[in-house]
């Protein structure tokens, strides 16, 4: 067999293109499992890295980490293995932005579950990104998706300041949205002929779902609000806490937003005082 890898090394070293490779180092096999297992410690860090992930000539790094990933996730592996390739994935150049995307893509081919637990792990990991003890940078770092930039298109309809984020805009585009505390939309409408609506689930903080004429619903990390269309609501921040929410627009014929009166301070703070 070595004389086999040794010919097919020779060929490409022949007749392909000089390209410049990263040799990649592994020794975890010998460590762990050199006494016990010494041909599965070879096979892991001379053939599966030393020759394997060393093939950057024709995937990169970040491509190998990609699919790495992606694999173990959908296999439902969550476990140290997974953490060392997300910081492998850190390393080989993929963001704090595009893991959160790439998990959630992998969540509706793979399952939920499998993107909650790989998600808890890749927070671990990117958490450092976020530098900072002010309340922003620490209510960044409690969440996996990004703040965003400020939400100056949509400021007029806010009363405080909030942030935007996309996070995909494909199949079904949806944003991480987050409010400073205190911070809330106004009341407003998704009216449609057909269909139609929004989704929120909350991701970091607490905050605040209203109906009009109904009481208030609390929003924790994992709520989900459907909410259907032609129906006169508003949703923010509670005072005392950031708070983000995914928005997920639901497909509909003759879609439009319609933005009405703000939540006055005197209906808020009765919300806020129960």
């Amino acid at each position: 067999m070595n004389r086999i890898i040794t010919a097919i090394v020779f060929s490409i070293i022949t007749f392909a293109p000089i390209m410049a490779q990263q040799k990649i180092v592994q020794n975890a096999g010998r460590r762990q499992l050199g006494d016990f297992a010494p041909e599965f410690a070879h096979l892991n860090d001379d053939i599966l890295f030393g020759e394997v992930w060393s093939r950057n000539d024709l995937l990169s790094l970040r491509d190998r980490s990609l699919v790495t990933i992606t694999s173990l996730i959908s296999q439902g592996i969550t476990d140290n293995s997974l953490k060392y390739h997300l910081s492998t994935a850190k390393q080989n150049g993929i963001t704090r932005t595009e893991i959160a995307e790439i998990i959630t893509h992998i969540a509706f081919y793979a399952g939920w579950p499998k993107a909650w637990a790989a998600f808890n792990l890749a927070k671990e990991v990117w958490n450092d990104d976020i530098k900072g003890e002010d309340a922003k940078a620490a209510f960044a770092r409690s969440m996996i998706f990004p703040i965003g930039e400020p939400n100056t298109a949509y400021a007029k309809y806010f009363t405080g300041n909030s942030y935007l984020a996309p996070i995909s805009t494909e199949q079904i585009p949806f944003f991480n949205v987050t409010f400073e505390p205190g911070c809330r939309n106004n009341w407003h409408i998704h009216k449609a002929t057909k269909g139609g609506g929004q989704m929120l689930v909350g991701v970091a903080g607490r905050g605040w779902y209203q109906e009009e004429g109904k009481p208030a619903v609390e929003i924790l990390p994992g709520t989900v609000i459907h909410i259907p269309a032609n129906v006169k609501h508003w949703h923010g921040a509670a005072k005392d806490s950031w708070f983000a929410h995914l928005a997920f627009e639901v497909p509909g014929e003759n879609t439009e937003s319609v933005w009405l009166e703000p939540v006055s301070d005197e209906e808020y703070n009765k919300l806020e005082s129960k």
